[in-house]
């Protein structure tokens, strides 16, 4: 699958040939199918193996930290090796993991699966970010990390369901195994199809950037805006079903889910778009201006399911349209550094993903899921703040952390 003739022919306007689009696509589908459908296996796997619902939520929790604290280690030595090497190694591992998790014995075991597939993610999404990032020409460098992640984003609604639906049938176990599968087989193809292009850069720049702030600071500042905007988003996302749940509006939980992904898909795509053209900084705090409004608004029409239906839609166009435009803001101002401040800036999403969840519970119950909602929008102003004091372009190379 190396690049030929016939593969110019088919270049997209962004610099990529469709294949890599639609090979980064699948590998960030299956990847993302295999994070997200363990939530509605939960209990399956807890009849399974004797151990209590409760006690399954640690298999998040431990690939969750796994991710966390593997991701920069990860980026930092894609960024000194091949990385395409790097992809296929976490692909075949990350195969590896899903088997061990299908055949686990107990739960002790299949903890450790989740903290091995944890590892093995880590590796995975940030590395085919950037390896799409570093071959797509910069004015288009958003708009192909927007339909890359788009795979991610339809893993949420319909990856994770299809998973769910299949272990209704044959076990919680083939769930896995075909994911395995999945998995292994895109390891080939990936094998051959980056070769061409952009290899790794050496060496670690030394140059400040326009505001005199070491590129560490500058580094943080970006990934820190990352942690609120995922804690804003996932804080509305995570409690949904439980508020609507509590609500007696279960039957209106798979649609109004529906709504939000593809609101999330379609942002996705417009703040890709957008971010090429009109810059990624200013899309990025447009989009969390607006997600700040909306997140509140969805507070205020919650009790009007049709009316909710509306503002999630809107609240997830403007909330998903920060990513891309993010990861573009990122990779411009760390261009020989691609896949290392892209694995901080994963690691901070699973950072503000897990404190949405270790907060939202308690505020939940204590005041409510639309009140705890105005939590999350603070939250987005905060990084809309945030996000107001960090440079709009490099004037040189900073070095990462």
């Amino acid at each position: 699958m190396e690049s030929t003739s016939g593969d110019q022919a088919t270049e997209t306007t962004a610099g990529l040939g469709v294949g890599l689009v639609v090979l980064a696509w699948l590998t960030q589908f299956l990847v993302g199918t295999d994070l997200f459908v363990v939530a509605p296996l939960l209990p399956a796997i807890a009849a399974s193996l004797d151990v209590s619902p409760a006690s399954t939520g640690l298999l998040i929790t431990v690939f969750s930290i796994a991710y966390v604290v593997a991701s920069p280690f990860a980026g930092w030595l894609s960024d000194r090796k091949d990385r395409a090497t790097i992809l296929v190694w976490a692909l075949l591992l990350f195969s590896v993991a899903n088997i061990a998790t299908a055949l686990a014995p107990n739960f002790g075991l299949l903890l450790v699966t989740r903290v091995v597939a944890g590892v093995a993610a880590a590796a995975t999404g940030p590395t085919v970010y950037s390896l799409v990032s570093t071959r797509a020409r910069p004015q288009a460098r958003a708009q192909v990390l927007a339909v890359v992640g788009s795979g991610l984003l339809t893993a949420l609604w319909v990856g994770a369901p299809a998973g769910s639906l299949l272990s209704q049938h044959v076990g919680w176990e083939a769930t896995f195994v075909i994911l395995a599968a999945g998995t292994f087989l895109l390891a080939l193809p990936n094998a051959f199809a980056w070769r061409n292009g952009p290899r790794s850069v050496s060496g670690t720049p030394k140059e400040p950037v326009t505001d005199g702030r070491t590129g560490r600071g500058v580094a943080m500042s970006g990934v820190a805006v990352t942690t609120l905007w995922a804690f804003s988003v996932y804080s509305l996302y995570t409690f949904l079903a439980v508020g609507l749940h509590a609500d007696g509006r279960a039957t209106a939980v798979t649609w109004l889910l529906v709504v939000y992904g593809v609101g999330a898909v379609i942002g996705g795509q417009v703040g890709g778009r957008f971010a090429d053209r009109a810059g990624a900084v200013r899309v990025t705090r447009s989009a969390l201006a607006l997600t700040a409004v909306l997140e509140a608004v969805v507070a205020l029409v919650y009790p009007v399911t049709w009316g909710l239906a509306c503002a999630l839609g809107l609240f997830a166009l403007a909330g998903y349209a920060f990513f891309p435009a993010q990861q573009r803001h990122l990779v411009d101002m760390f261009p020989d550094r691609a896949t290392g401040i892209l694995s901080w800036n994963n690691s901070a999403l699973f950072v503000g993903l897990s404190l949405a969840g270790a907060v939202g519970g308690q505020a939940v119950d204590s005041l409510g899921y639309p009140t705890f909602l105005y939590i999350g929008a603070a939250a987005a102003v905060a990084a809309f703040l945030l996000a107001g004091r960090r440079p709009g372009r490099p004037s040189g190379r900073p070095a990462l952390p």
